[in-house]
């Protein structure tokens, strides 16, 4: 996996994955701040193993979100001090077991970025069922 990043104007860069996704990075109003795209990342991580497991144990989704919520350090380098994910699952007859079992194997087996960032900060989780 390989990515570049080329500067484009003021503080805006656009960022390629070697995937061929495009991406615009900045501190302005262009393009996501690098420490959004870190929560957008873990987020992405987990949703897609959750998804996924909620799936395959055949539950009736008809929506899914995660709200991520996160704090941050004063000083700099700004490091986020700690970060909490909110599952929110809708559907029919949603199992709440089948919820905590997805999410516990996402953040303790599948999710590569909930692996590297639990290293250095504490995330912690929720979900609810709607």
């Amino acid at each position: 996996m390989d990515a570049s990043i080329t500067w484009d104007h003021d503080q805006t860069f656009v960022a390629e994955a070697s995937s061929g996704f495009r991406l615009p990075i900045g501190e302005g109003d262009i393009g996501c701040r690098p420490m959004e795209l870190l929560l957008f990342s873990l987020a992405g991580c987990t949703a897609v193993d959750v998804l996924s497991i909620l799936q395959k144990k055949r539950q009736k989704l008809t929506g899914f979100e995660i709200q991520v919520k996160s704090d941050r350090s004063p000083e700099h380098p700004n490091r986020f001090t700690a970060i909490t994910l909110n599952y929110i699952v809708k559907g029919e007859q949603i199992d709440p077991a089948a919820v905590e079992r997805a999410i516990e194997l996402s953040l303790t087996k599948y999710c590569s970025v909930h692996a590297t960032l639990t290293q250095s900060v504490p995330i912690r989780s929720a979900y609810q069922i709607r």
